[in-house]
């Protein structure tokens, strides 16, 4: 039996692929627990996990567009967040004794505790960007970003010539996605296969699994002859969100009787609606997609979100907003599976047609089935939970910790 500690970020979208996981691991014998915010990893755990919090604070909200959003990530969130949780995430260490640390990319401070503690830790890529070298062509870009991380390093009085990236565990990166969602992503070149990564790089597709916060849903409004497009964009779609969505509604209209809309939106985000549509602040995304409740799926790009709906057949239409949504969304359109708009400019005709082509061109449902297919084939949460046994069983450290000047 082995303890782990998660080290996730307050996202929802970097906190759920952990529950499934962390089932897998409980299921075998192992404890895990996570640390965080625990205002906000709590709702998504349920009562019954264990989480060493970390405290509360608010962060500048992300915005903004490209090497733009780039910033405001880094510089609003990442790095601020990393010196706000430091000496809490050294104590969970100190008090939980985990044999080992697994750790979001978005929190780096969990990586620096590792190699503080001398203990193995292993990388959870959150999304596409981070996962390899998207920047290359810009190394004023990389370098800033390696600026960042190094003064992170050296405020954690961590040795300078023992530094190394703490986005990347040279004992294993864990991915919740695939070769097929990723592509140029990995090399900044072309497409990767998974075959060409490096040995500890394990994309093991989406984990599916049962989460404790979905909500309860008014499945008896679901028209059963109709065909039914879930819209939803993530968090990230900020003031321009409203905009698109009321878009998204009028697309929506056009398509006819026969279409139903289910919108997953904060209500004072919704417009008018169109007759008959189905509104909720959130959806259980997943249970939807299992019951067969769902034709076509319109969202932002997000990894979660277009991983899980490949998995289920599910075309989609990407409207991308910052980060490694661009990316998803150009592997989906590369693969045949949806199409793709610009969120700020489409007009409602041109989302209108891109969803009737998804709805009624056979040819996305089949590369939505086909693509789903591979990214199973990564092993899901077994595969992920066999990496995180061996993370242990050949990358314990067990030299003397260093000390720690923040304590």
């Amino acid at each position: 039996m082995s303890r782990f500690l998660l080290v996730v970020p307050p996202l929802t979208g970097h906190v759920n692929p952990t529950v499934g996981l962390a089932r897998e691991l409980v299921a075998r014998g192992h404890e895990v627990a996570w640390t965080g915010t625990e205002s906000a990893l709590r709702p998504l755990l349920g009562p019954d996990a264990t989480v060493f919090g970390t405290g509360t604070r608010a962060f500048r909200a992300q915005g903004g567009h490209g090497l733009a959003a780039v910033r405001s990530l880094w510089e609003g969130f990442i790095v601020p967040y990393a010196r706000f949780t430091a000496k809490a995430l050294d104590a969970a260490v100190r008090e939980y004794r985990p044999d080992a640390l697994l750790v979001d990319q978005h929190t780096p401070a969990g990586a620096l505790v590792a190699h503080r503690h001398r203990l193995p830790w292993g990388t959870l890529a959150p999304g596409a960007m981070e996962l390899g070298r998207p920047f290359r062509g810009l190394p004023l870009v990389e370098q800033w970003m390696t600026g960042l991380l190094q003064g992170l390093w050296r405020r954690a009085g961590l040795p300078e010539e023992e530094y190394l990236d703490p986005r990347f565990s040279p004992a294993l990166v864990l991915a919740f996605t695939g070769p097929a969602l990723t592509g140029p992503a990995l090399t900044g070149a072309e497409p990767t296969g998974a075959e060409a990564l490096p040995a500890q790089y394990a994309l093991v597709g989406p984990v599916l699994a049962d989460r404790p916060a979905d909500p309860a849903f008014p499945w008896e409004l679901l028209a059963p002859d109709r065909r039914r497009v879930l819209v939803t964009m993530g968090t990230l779609s900020g003031e321009l969100g409203a905009d698109f969505l009321a878009r998204a509604a009028r697309a929506l209209e056009s398509a006819g009787p026969g279409v139903q809309a289910v919108f997953a939106a904060p209500g004072e985000l919704l417009p008018a609606l169109p007759a008959g549509a189905v509104a909720v602040d959130r959806a259980p995304l997943l249970e939807l997609m299992r019951r067969g409740a769902l034709d076509a799926v319109l969202c932002h790009g997000g990894m979660n979100t277009v991983g899980e709906a490949l998995v289920h057949g599910l075309p989609l239409v990407t409207a991308p907003i910052r980060h490694d949504q661009p990316i998803v969304a150009a592997q989906v359109g590369a693969a045949g599976a949806g199409l793709r708009v610009p969120f700020a400019r489409v007009t409602p005709d041109h989302l209108g047609a891109a969803l009737r082509g998804v709805l009624e061109e056979p040819g996305y449902r089949a590369a939505a089935a086909r693509v789903g297919a591979e990214l199973l084939a990564g092993g899901g949460a077994v595969t992920a939970a066999d990496r995180v046994e061996a993370l242990v069983a050949t990358g314990a450290l067990r030299a003397k910790p260093l000390v720690n000047p923040l304590v």
